[in-house]
């Protein structure tokens, strides 16, 4: 059936305004990093600078170590997303094709896991680290977004083994193949999207996340990007919105630019046509 003229207009125009309304924080934060004193303190702010300066990210450079905490985020961040991957893509073969009643239990507590709140697991994950002796330090960090988002990684895993068709592994058997050779040259080809999806969701979560890093995290040296930036917000709650805008719009680029080299793996279908009915 072809869809009226009306119709996909429609389409088009909310597809428009739901674009606009994702883009309008990132646009406006742009906007207010380019924007001097005078401009900012305006009742009537507009949308492109009069006077665009730079001095805005010269003085969030000058006021805090935004380079050394953008290296501890990436840092927690990157080994978050690498051992969450290496450790629930096993795990999610083993639930996907075994479908046995502790791998349904597994999938339901993967559910119900996220549910949770922060404060509710802050305490025991910091009387954990502090035994273990990794308070204020980004491997204790590293460690606790692994665990907080290896059920999400998990659980979006499972949903992409299960997508692979068993008949390319049982032809894979059939050619002589072992379950580790079918393993790594058939079935983690086929994965890939899912587990270029999940690396971005972990590094994401990671890179943005404040509560735990600013709990975890005490010496000056050891705290990453969101945290820092709370210090451009004085202690009468005034932010200094001129370099805040500056530094959040720089702790923005690297998530974008991550999915930007990632997208093709999220969006394409590489099992398409795979097996014949």
């Amino acid at each position: 059936m072809r869809t009226r003229p009306a119709a996909r207009a429609g389409q088009y125009a909310a597809l428009l305004a739901y674009l606009i309304f994702l883009a309008f924080p990132f646009l406006w934060l742009l906007s207010t990093a380019f924007k001097p004193p005078r401009e900012l303190g305006s009742l009537r702010p507009t949308w492109i600078p009069r006077h665009p300066t730079l001095a805005n990210f010269r003085q969030a450079f000058d006021e805090q170590p935004l380079l050394h905490a953008a290296l501890n985020s990436l840092l927690a961040a990157l080994g978050a997303a690498v051992i969450a991957v290496l450790v629930a893509t096993p795990m999610a073969y083993v639930m996907a094709r075994h479908r046995t009643w502790p791998a349904r239990a597994a999938s339901g507590w993967v559910v119900v896991s996220q549910a949770f709140p922060f404060v509710l697991i802050i305490i025991p994950l910091f009387l954990v680290l502090k035994r273990l002796r990794l308070i204020d330090s980004l491997a204790g960090l590293t460690l606790v977004y692994v665990v907080w988002s290896l059920p999400f990684a998990l659980w979006m895993l499972v949903g992409y083994v299960r997508a692979v068709p068993v008949e390319l592994e049982e032809a894979a058997a059939v050619d002589g193949a072992g379950r580790l050779r079918t393993l790594v040259s058939v079935t983690a080809p086929l994965l890939a999207p899912g587990i270029a999806a999940t690396a971005l969701f972990a590094f994401v979560t990671a890179w943005n996340e404040f509560f735990f890093a600013l709990v975890l995290l005490k010496s000056p040296g050891n705290q990453t990007l969101p945290v820092v930036l709370t210090h451009f917000i004085g202690a009468e709650g005034v932010a200094d919105l001129g370099p805040l805008a500056a530094a959040a719009f720089l702790a923005t680029l690297p998530s974008l630019v991550v999915f930007a080299l990632l997208q093709r793996r999220i969006t394409g279908g590489l099992i398409a046509g795979a097996v014949k009915s």
